[in-house]
C-alpha cells in the first residue's frame, strides 16, 4: 500500500487595509454638558430625583425609576477601584481600526466618590500584585482637553 504525502500548506494573511473614515454625529444635550465639563477639568454627573442614583455617566432617564433626570451634580476626582483587567495582547482598538499600544495596559471600573455607578479607564499601574479592589484613584488630565473621555489621561493609584 502506497503512503499518501502530506502536502506543505501555506497560509495567508488578509489585511482590510488602512482607511480613515472621519464622521461626525450629535451628541445631544447631556453628553454635551459633560463634555464640556471634562474640558474644564469636572466630572459631571446626574441624580434621579426619585431614588436619589447618581450616575457617573449621563442619561436621561433613571434605569431603577423611568423618569427624567436633570439634576446634573460635580463629582470627586476620586474613587475606588472596582475591578480590573491587564491587557498583554494586542487587539484592534474599534474607534481607530489600530491595534492598541502599548502592551500591556490596565483598564478598570472605577466608582468615583459621589457616584452610585462605575466608569471604565484607564489606570496607570500594569503590575496586577500592586493593584487591588477598593484601591484609591484620582483623574490625570490631559495637557490640552478636546472635550471627550480622553480628556481624563488616566486614574493615578493614590492608596
Amino acid at each position: 500500500m502506497a503512503e499518501k504525502k502530506k502536502e506543505k500548506k501555506e497560509y495567508l494573511t488578509l489585511s482590510s487595509g488602512k482607511m480613515w473614515q472621519p464622521y461626525n454625529w450629535h451628541v445631544g444635550e447631556y453628553w454635551t454638558k459633560f463634555l464640556d465639563g471634562l474640558r474644564e477639568k469636572k466630572y459631571y454627573g446626574i441624580k434621579c430625583p426619585k431614588c436619589g442614583t447618581v450616575y457617573a455617566l449621563p442619561r436621561k432617564v433613571c434605569g431603577r425609576c423611568y423618569i427624567e433626570m436633570e439634576d446634573w451634580v460635580e463629582l470627586s476626582q476620586e474613587g475606588i477601584i472596582g475591578s480590573f483587567t491587564v491587557v498583554k495582547f494586542p487587539y484592534i482598538n474599534p474607534n481607530t481600526g489600530q491595534i492598541i499600544q502599548p502592551l500591556p495596559f490596565t483598564t478598570a471600573a472605577i466608582r468615583l466618590d459621589g457616584a452610585d455607578t462605575a466608569i471604565w479607564h484607564y489606570i496607570n499601574e500594569t503590575d496586577e500584585k500592586k493593584i487591588r479592589v477598593g484601591q484609591r484613584v484620582r483623574i490625570v488630565w490631559q495637557e490640552n482637553r478636546k472635550g471627550n473621555i480622553h480628556d481624563i489621561k488616566y486614574f493615578e493609584i493614590i492608596g
